[in-house]
């Protein structure tokens, strides 16, 4: 694009059917705030300002957005226009084209905002450029009321006529202006309405009274569908939850149970990937290509390389890498582990702060032991080294090269190439002392009876 693009987006409200201490535009889907979904989408235009404009827990959405946006502060809220006028200061210095986005309805997609801006530009150069949409059910929302693609009027549900309310055509309050004409418009709307309140809308009428055009676009329902309680919002999770599905199978993933398998905003999937039932990717979790993962596993910000095994009912936890063929079983717990090609932990262990090497294998009830209340400490487990079942490796400490680590061993001190280490108590053998132990007991429970 030669010419620069702002996005204004309204996130003032106290979303309070949300019933939350959290704001309405931070709860999440699919593991990301709603409000950085929509961010994401901004961003693809390459923006040249980003303004939010914020009210209740603005707090909250200045450390969300961490300085990728500038903020502008609606305190009182008097309508959506009074809102999108608080970032007039902000954009003082910027002579280009408006997107007004809202912080609630976070999957418009990039093309539509870029088709937006696209018909601002048209030859006939609308003064405002309105997305509408034709809902199943039309509400509560404001009416569309249009000749060919021209706006002819615009107006909220309580207070259009009994035949505008017969329009389908419906707001969906984005719009996009000049930011020359945009800030012009809005100082000359009026409170003059039944909610006495600034609406945006009323640009579209003030500048249909000058003479001057404005267009509508089109888009689905599903892309323009806002969230204000915590049903909408688990709506919206499945609807996105179904998409990424079907993207995923599209991809060359084969999903068991799809229903049942769970993805974050940014789960990577390669080819010939099966997953099986009951399965959940949180944030940062790539997985490569030809990699089973069994039913029931809880996967977050982990590294599955390829042809890897995982589970049933592995817990994969931030920092776990695995590399090619590379196995973790039923009943492990993974937290910054880095297993080399091929190395296993079959069942029920837990791996923490440790890098295993190439071919090593980990016998069940595995620990190591990584931290002492206060820090953590790392283990190393070299290539092909055995660690025998039920051994707590006491961190820091280093398994050699082709070393075995003995069954039930408690392990303190570094573990040479080579080396078997066994830490055991010694055993101790007592030809038939527990036939006469039964026998003693036998006979005394036998007295108590008779007692």
């Amino acid at each position: 694009m030669t010419h620069k693009i702002a996005a204004i987006v309204l996130a003032a409200g106290k979303g309070t059917r949300m019933k939350s201490d959290l704001h309405k535009v931070l709860h999440p889907i699919a593991g990301r705030p709603m409000l950085l979904h929509l961010m994401a989408s901004v961003d693809a235009l390459n923006p040249a300002k980003k303004v939010v404009v914020v009210g209740d827990k603005a707090d909250q959405i200045e450390t969300a957005l961490a300085g990728s946006a500038g903020l502008a502060v609606q305190e009182p809220q008097l309508g959506t226009g009074h809102a999108v006028q608080q970032a007039e200061g902000a954009l003082a210095d910027f002579d280009g084209d408006v997107l007004i986005l809202y912080g609630d309805v976070p999957f418009v997609p990039t093309a539509t905002m870029q088709a937006m801006i696209e018909r601002l530009g048209a030859p006939d150069a609308p003064a405002v450029v309105v997305l509408a949409f034709e809902p199943a059910d039309p509400l509560q929302y404001g009416r569309v009321i249009t000749d060919g693609d021209r706006v002819v009027k615009m107006v909220e549900h309580k207070d259009a006529t009994e035949a505008e309310r017969a329009v389908r055509l419906c707001n969906s309050g984005l719009m996009a202006a000049k930011a020359r004409d945009l800030f012009a418009l809005l100082a000359r709307v009026t409170d003059d309405n039944a909610a006495k309140e600034y609406y945006l809308v009323d640009i579209v009428n003030i500048a249909n009274a000058d003479g001057r055009s404005c267009a509508v676009v089109k888009t689905d329902p599903d892309d323009v569908a806002g969230i204000n309680s915590r049903a909408e919002l688990a709506q919206a999770e499945a609807q996105w939850q179904a998409f990424k599905r079907e993207e995923a199978m599209a991809g060359g993933a084969s999903l068991r149970a799809p229903d049942t398998v769970w993805f974050s905003w940014d789960t990577e999937l390669g080819r010939d990937v099966t997953v099986e039932p009951n399965v959940f990717f949180g944030p940062g979790v790539t997985v490569a290509d030809k990699v089973t993962i069994r039913a029931n596993c809880h996967i977050e910000g982990a590294i599955i390389g390829e042809g890897c095994d995982v589970g049933p009912f592995a817990r994969l936890r931030p920092g776990t890498v695995l590399g090619e063929k590379a196995k973790i079983g039923n009943f492990v717990e993974t937290k910054k582990a880095v297993l080399g090609k091929g190395a296993k932990a079959s069942h029920l262990t837990y791996l923490g702060d440790v890098s295993v090497g190439a071919g090593a294998n980990i016998g069940a009830g595995t620990i190591t032991c990584n931290y002492d209340g206060y820090f953590k400490y790392k283990t190393e487990i070299g290539e092909n080294a055995f660690i025998g079942s039920n051994s707590a490796l006491v961190a820091p400490v280093k398994i050699g090269r082709d070393a075995i680590v003995g069954a039930g061993s408690t392990v303190t001190a570094d573990v040479m190439d080579g080396e078997l280490r066994l830490v055991r108590a010694e055993q101790s053998v007592k030809p038939g002392w527990a036939d006469r132990f039964h026998d003693a007991m036998r006979k005394k429970k036998a007295a108590e009876k008779k007692a």
